[in-house]
């Protein structure tokens, strides 16, 4: 009787071919062990590693989108519930059938002063809360706040408008200083994904050409703020579809106007009390609040799904590391800097054009003469010529660096000395394609404008170390600028006209000055930042790869207790002229993010 294989082999013993299978390799414990656990025989490591960066850069551009999504839709909804809230609370009406003796003129006075107010101590707690919170979560808490704002408006009282108004005064600036930051981040990012190949070559203590990533920010910015201004237009669509069927006709809500453009003072002088024919029911209201609540919770899905790190957990660590006292003191340091101080009347203009744009230009102007039915069409018109006009910012990938900025200044120049000679006649309709085309450019200086000023920083600060302080400078003074014109709102209009230009023509030449001043090579004077202090000495510390000490810090070596140099950190950002002897001035210096970081994932920016 023959015996009966069994079922199963047994580890380690012959089959039926003896000690060797099908393919010539030993089996059992002669196998050796290269053919057990080696590669997979196809793998072919250059490919994997093509397609592991192809996924990083696709990575990156999914949080550009993401973020531009996100900062849109969260200003069009809080400009076009402002809107609607301020035209509704201005009937006479409205506010005695609804709200009766609540007050309700001196709650939305409160509210906008603590929209403009709070903003001028952001100087103080933006770069400590970047810090903490770090970017993605400071831009995630942000628009939070706004999604708040929205929901107060449930329930219209002073302890719930007023309060909400404060705190979006005060996430106002955070949220833009840590947008501009995370547009930056992801264009030096997209470089190093980009050319690894490069970096690999160099090796990590040589960092990438100064501006070598400037390209990428041209794209990014240009296509963020692209998305951004797209947000008058969104924020209309309340108006459009839901107020304007409420409103008057011009020929009731301008009848006491007589003066426009130039000629008047103040905002809407002589405009009726009253300008709802019938009042909307509370239940539409609440049905138009709750789609803005849902944008509003759709852009902090997209800011906390969609958008990854803008820094390695070890950077983060790195940043906060520095000590809070200098994280707080060191937006006040960077005024050494002769950019910074060529550029603040820049960020001041920029602060007093997009407020003209929305109040001056499309109320003092076109609301004035051709009725309330109109705003939305103007802010449309603006809004997409805005937008369009951002991807002209492309245009600095071959022209000289001052020329989009230069452009923007110059459109508005010629419009604001038009604007000072023109008074459109008040229920006139006439002249409204002039308003239009008038909108139009003034959207496309502003593109100019804000996507020049904001890549122009981005270039100069391209260490990781500064960008948080420098955007927090560059949004706070529009935040003052903002206040100021809200001071201002009762000045008349040829006045209002007279500071704008006076702003404009000072900061187009301290600009070009400053740029003069790089060519001829001089050296910008910069404060220290000062080398993570570590109070936690762990085992990522013990060795020199896992270390967690930032890339510039680490370039510079041995420069002391706090690096940088001699003085206060002299960091030059445009060589003088002829040869200098010395080592390279410290700057960005990016790690190579090999392939074989995969097996193990970067972490939060692999989201």
């Amino acid at each position: 009787m023959e015996a009966v294989p069994p079922l199963y082999r047994v580890a380690g013993a012959a089959g039926p071919q003896g000690d060797e299978d099908r393919l010539g390799v030993p089996d059992g414990p002669g196998a050796p062990l290269d053919e057990l656990v080696g590669a997979y025989p196809n793998y072919n490591e250059e490919e994997e590693e093509r397609r592991y960066y192809r996924r990083k850069r696709l990575g990156v551009l999914k949080n550009v989108l993401a973020a531009s999504a996100g900062g849109m839709l969260t200003y069009a909804v809080y400009l076009g519930l402002l809107q609607m809230q301020l035209i509704l609370h201005y009937d006479e009406t409205y506010r005695e059938v609804k709200y009766g003796n609540m007050g309700l003129p001196d709650i939305d006075s409160k509210m906008l002063m603590g929209i403009n107010v709070t903003p001028i101590a952001a100087l103080l707690y933006t770069p400590v809360l970047i810090r903490f919170f770090g970017t993605k979560w400071m831009m995630f808490l942000a628009v939070g706040i706004y999604a708040l704002f929205v929901s107060t408006n449930y329930w219209e009282r002073y302890y719930t408008l007023v309060p909400s108004a404060v705190a979006l005064g005060m996430a106002i600036v955070p949220l833009w200083a840590s947008m501009g930051n995370y547009i930056t981040r992801m264009a030096q990012k997209y470089y190093e994904y980009s050319h690894y190949k490069e970096q690999d070559d160099q090796g990590p203590q040589k960092r990438p050409p100064r501006g070598s990533h400037a390209p990428y920010l041209l794209v990014f910015q240009a296509v963020f703020y692209s998305f951004f201004h797209l947000s008058f237009a969104c924020a209309q669509l309340p108006m459009i579809y839901f107020l304007n069927h409420y409103l008057y006709d011009l020929n009731h809500t301008l009848y006491n106007v007589q003066s426009c453009g130039t000629n008047s003072q103040g905002i809407l002088s002589g405009f009726n009390k009253t300008v709802l024919k019938t009042l909307p029911r509370s239940r539409n209201l609440i049905v138009v609040e709750s789609v803005l609540m849902a944008v509003a919770f759709l852009a902090m899905l997209l800011v906390l799904g969609l958008c990854g790190a803008a820094y390695r957990p070890t950077e983060e660590i790195d940043l906060r590391s520095v000590g809070w006292g200098n994280i707080f003191q060191l937006p006040f340091k960077h005024v050494r800097d002769f950019r910074l101080r060529h550029l603040v009347p820049f960020f001041i203009y920029s602060g007093f054009e997009v407020l003209f744009a929305c109040t001056g230009l499309t109320l003092g102007y076109g609301v004035c003469s051709v009725g309330l039915e109109r705003l939305a069409h103007l802010l449309v018109a603006y809004s997409l010529g805005a937008s369009a006009a951002s991807l002209l910012g492309l245009l600095g990938l071959w022209l000289p660096r001052p020329v989009p900025l230069v452009a923007g200044a110059g459109v508005h120049l010629l419009l604001t000395l038009s604007l000072f000679f023109w008074a459109p006649t008040p229920r006139v309709l006439r002249h409204i394609w002039i308003l239009y085309v008038a909108a139009v450019l003034w959207g496309v200086g502003s593109a100019l404008n804000k996507t020049g000023l904001s890549t122009l920083l981005g270039i100069l600060y391209e260490d990781k170390e500064r960008q948080d302080f420098v955007f927090t400078i560059y949004h706070w003074w529009q935040a003052v600028a903002i206040f100021t014109v809200y001071l201002g709102s009762s000045l008349p209009m040829k006045a209002k006209l007279a500071v704008l230009l006076l702003t404009l023509v000072a900061a187009a030449a301290s600009y070009l000055w400053m740029e003069q001043k790089l060519r001829r090579g001089v050296v910008p004077r910069q404060p220290r930042i000062p080398r993570p202090q570590h109070k936690v000495r762990g085992y990522r510390y013990l060795e020199e790869d896992n270390s967690d000490e930032s890339d510039a810090e680490g370039e510079r070596g041995g420069g002391g207790g706090s690096g940088g140099g001699p003085g206060d950190g002299v960091e030059e950002e445009a060589p003088p002229a002829g040869p200098r002897p010395g080592p390279e001035p410290a700057g960005l210096c990016r790690r190579p993010c090999p392939y074989e970081q995969a097996l193990g994932g970067d972490g939060p920016e692999e989201q």
